[in-house]
């Protein structure tokens, strides 16, 4: 998985999304020192339901989809929005 390319000494919050045959994916990594800001299930949970689908995890990680990979730039967009609160 691509999220496993980031460097070892990682700190902070990637969220990815691709479409591919028709769907849309998603991915979110929240390290450990950012998950009492913010958790990546709590980011899917929000983000999936714009691409028409859902989504979960655990706080560090999760994934999700839809069937809507047109709205795929709003879901991301949803997601940096979210994030702009996080220090």
């Amino acid at each position: 998985m691509i999220l496993e390319a980031l460097p070892a000494d990682f700190k902070g919050v990637a969220v990815l999304g691709a479409a591919a045959n028709g769907a849309a994916s998603l991915v979110a990594k929240v390290t450990p020192d950012f998950t009492k800001q913010i958790q990546a299930g709590k980011i899917i949970q929000t983000i999936a339901p714009i691409v028409g689908g859902k989504g979960g995890g655990r706080p560090e990680f999760a994934r999700g989809g839809g069937k809507d990979p047109s709205k795929l730039d709003e879901a991301l967009a949803k997601a940096r929005e979210l994030l702009g609160s996080v220090h």
